[in-house]
């Protein structure tokens, strides 16, 4: 039973990944609960409370700050409200056209969001480069954190 629960955070972990990158998997807490479960599986002998706190606060400060950077990336930008619906949009349905509809999903989404409000191509394609860029920044912060929480608790494995 506990190689079957092991496989099960193991492919949690995997996922996880994959859910930095992919906007419909929920990433660092499939990572997190990844770990959870092994730390359960092992009776927290090697991953302990300490270790999971820091972890659980590692990934929170993640999920945050994937949340403000898209949202910061817009709003220095003067990214009005439809453009934000239309970035989230886009990359819901950039998902089904590979990475090229990752990377350009958010971008067509918020230019396409910021015509609807009436402003200017010039204006739009501002806000839909400064909504992508604040979209990309949070991506790769949420994938450095997912690693390092991977990170540590490779290395709580190791040492405890």
């Amino acid at each position: 039973m506990d190689i079957a629960l092991y496989l099960l955070a193991a492919l949690l972990m995997i996922g996880g990944l994959a859910g930095t990158i992919l906007p419909a998997l929920p990433g660092i807490p499939m990572i997190f609960g990844g770990i959870w479960l092994a730390a359960a599986v092992d009776g927290y002998q090697r991953v302990g409370t300490g270790w999971l706190l820091t972890i659980g606060a590692l990934g929170a400060f993640g999920v945050a700050v994937d949340f403000i950077a898209g949202v910061a990336g817009a709003k220095r930008v003067g990214a009005s409200r439809t453009a934000l619906w239309g970035a989230t949009i886009g990359t819901v349905v950039g998902m089904f056209f590979g990475l090229a509809g990752l990377l350009l999903g958010p971008f067509v989404g918020a230019l396409a969001g910021e015509l609807a409000s009436g402003n200017s191509v010039l204006r739009s394609t501002h806000v839909g480069i400064g909504t992508w860029l604040g979209l990309l920044f949070g991506t790769l912060v949420k994938l450095v954190i997912s690693l390092l929480m991977l990170g540590l608790f490779g290395f709580a494995m190791l040492v405890g």
